[in-house]
């Protein structure tokens, strides 16, 4: 027999913790929240194997070249990631001489060849590396797309943040000092 008594107490108990949730996302500032995913900042970035979008497999350090570098873990069903592209790309076009941007496709729902059709439709002005084992996506404890993680010139992690109120234009600048 169920206990209505319990059943209620668990409910308001629940939706207690929900609105404090809610209270404290919206008190904390945006920018507070960007560091909130993965790798704790300044640790060494790991490398992990990925592959190209023709099946080659590379290491995702090597993209790192000793400068700093933006790794979205992207997908093209992700709404956010896709809200996201506008920064991305500006990030690119402004700071592409001085920071690598590379897109980590996380391999859920996605196939190299469906990933090429969608960037040829919408354009691949910079990498995109296939996951299709979840190495990188383990290596740096992403647990969700939308992820953004940027290493600094001696690969340390220099920020992290997910969803679609990351400043990324500022986090970059200010990494770059500019």
């Amino acid at each position: 027999m169920i206990n209505r008594t319990r059943v209620a107490s668990g409910f308001a108990w629940g939706l207690r913790l929900a609105l404090a949730v809610t209270t404290f996302s919206l008190a904390v500032p945006s920018e507070s929240r960007a560091q909130d995913v993965g790798l704790p900042l300044g640790t060494q970035a790991p490398t992990a194997t990925l592959q190209d979008l023709d099946g080659n497999s590379v290491e995702i350090l090597n993209y790192v070249k000793g400068k700093p570098t933006l790794l979205e873990f992207w997908a093209m069903w992700c709404e956010i990631c896709e809200s996201l592209q506008p920064q991305v790309d500006q990030i690119h076009s402004t700071y592409g001489d001085r920071l690598n941007v590379v897109a980590v496709a996380v391999g859920v729902s996605q196939t190299p060849r469906r990933i090429k059709q969608h960037l040829g439709e919408h354009g691949a002005r910079y990498p995109y590396l296939f996951d299709v084992r979840g190495a990188a996506v383990r290596a740096y404890k992403v647990p969700t797309t939308s992820v953004v993680v940027i290493v600094d010139g001696n690969g340390k992690v220099a920020y992290t943040g997910s969803g679609a109120e990351q400043d990324l234009v500022g986090a970059v600048r200010k990494i770059l000092g500019s």
